[in-house]
């Protein structure tokens, strides 16, 4: 356990890592331990030194065979549906051949490794021999010689056949090639800020943009790094007939509103009908479905990530959906909520324009949040009889804020600027 809380320490801000006496403290309150604190203290400076010593004796310089690969997770920033959000792109590194596909995913969770594992498997046409884990929480936790895999990773795992390893503890040289990957997939497909509508169409894209990055020599081999990788595709396990469903089912009790809560803070709605009855819940990494206690399908939501409370009963959570779909404009919660207006003018228009107009709405929505978005697009539909993107988005941030528009006391005069502009097109 103290091995495990130093490890943890190493992506922690040196500022707040632990001392002794700390992890004394959670030895006794947390796990009910009766060792005393000078042991904690002599393991401790044990450890560190351990540490240290690994540091200074420089690097094992490993072999790698065809099949076998790296994984890790990396964290990159991109304009989600219109609205920056801090993701996680996870990179499968084959460091035989220097190639490392990558998918990007919302978090780092059971769902989001396996499923980026999945869907890597698919492209790749087979399953790696061995993949080698840092101490990830979507797969497991190494603590001393003990390994405690995530119920979810276990059964994936099992499914595919693969071995793992994880790396040992203050050990990330045993796995830094990965590392070194995820910086480059970040520098060279991750800058400029790319824009995401859906995340299921880059990632189908993703793999094949990495393995053109890889189109040049091997750094140290002199050969093509493509044909390396053909050797390692060629040594791959494998697939199993079916693939394996990325999915952790839990029992929940719905509130007196028919909602489920997932993590503390993101409410899914099952309907007010199914108020105080027991739920089965099925986490994906990109979805939440929700069952009856017999099973039968009830709904299905888009699951919420992050620190931020969210619910399924906003009408903002339909509108990411709703930018991918805008034929589904007459039926949506997003529509019911409009004011007459801004209804009836979206009603009235086209799928290209409705669509601009939804987004548009998006990226005022996740900027300055729903009420003022709605009042900032109403605003500008009457001033102007539109809904541009910069407009909309202005008006909302200025009713987020609480400030009404410039009063000037006398009318602003314009025609000063039609005389510019039409003797400029003279």
């Amino acid at each position: 356990m103290i091995e495990g809380m130093l490890a943890e320490d190493r992506e922690t801000w040196r500022k707040q890592r632990h001392t002794a006496t700390r992890i004394h403290e959670r030895l006794r309150d947390e796990y009910g331990a009766g060792v005393s604190l000078s042991t904690v203290t002599r393991t401790v400076a044990r450890l560190r030194r351990e540490a240290a010593a690994e540091r200074e004796a420089g690097f094992l310089d490993l072999s790698w065979h065809p099949g076998e690969c790296q994984a890790d997770f990396g964290q990159v920033d991109v304009r989600y549906r219109g609205v920056v959000t801090r993701m996680r792109h996870f990179v499968l590194d084959f460091p035989y051949s220097n190639i490392g596909p990558s998918q990007l995913m919302p978090g780092e969770n059971a769902e989001c490794t396996c499923q980026a594992l999945r869907n890597l498997f698919e492209w790749l046409g087979g399953v790696p021999e061995r993949i080698v884990y840092d101490n990830a929480a979507g797969v497991g936790r190494k603590w001393f010689d003990r390994i405690r895999l995530t119920r979810l990773f276990q059964a994936f795992q099992a499914h595919y056949g693969f071995e793992y390893t994880f790396c040992n503890p203050y050990s990330g040289h045993e796995k830094g090639g990965v590392e070194a990957r995820v910086g480059a997939v970040r520098r060279r497909l991750f800058v400029p800020v790319p824009g995401v509508w859906n995340l299921d169409s880059f990632n189908l894209r993703l793999p094949g943009r990495c393995l053109e990055l890889g189109d040049k020599d091997h750094y140290r081999k002199g050969e093509s790094q493509t044909g390396l990788f053909d050797e390692d595709r060629k040594a791959l396990l494998p697939l199993p007939a079916k693939p394996f469903d990325v999915v952790t089912w839990t029992r929940m009790k719905a509130d007196k509103y028919g909602n489920i809560t997932v993590q503390g803070r993101h409410r899914y709605a099952a309907g007010p009908e199914h108020a105080g009855h027991e739920m089965i819940v099925g986490l994906r990494a990109l979805e939440v479905e929700i069952l009856d206690a017999e099973g039968k399908r009830v709904i299905t939501h888009p699951r919420s990530y992050g620190d931020k409370p969210t619910d399924s009963g906003d009408p903002s959570s339909q509108l990411g959906l709703l930018c991918d779909r805008p034929a589904a404009w007459r039926n949506s919660r997003v529509r019911d909520a409009m004011p007459d207006p801004l209804r009836e003018w979206i009603d009235a228009q086209d799928e290209a324009t409705r669509r601009d107009s939804l987004r548009a709405l998006l990226h005022a929505d996740g900027e300055s949040g729903w009420r003022a978005a709605v009042a900032g697009m109403l605003e500008i539909l009457e001033s102007t009889g539109g809904t541009d993107r910069a407009g909309v988005c202005l008006a909302a941030a200025r009713h987020a804020s609480g400030l009404g528009p410039v009063a000037y006391d006398d009318p602003v005069d314009l025609s000063e600027y039609d005389i510019a502009y039409t003797k400029e097109d003279e």
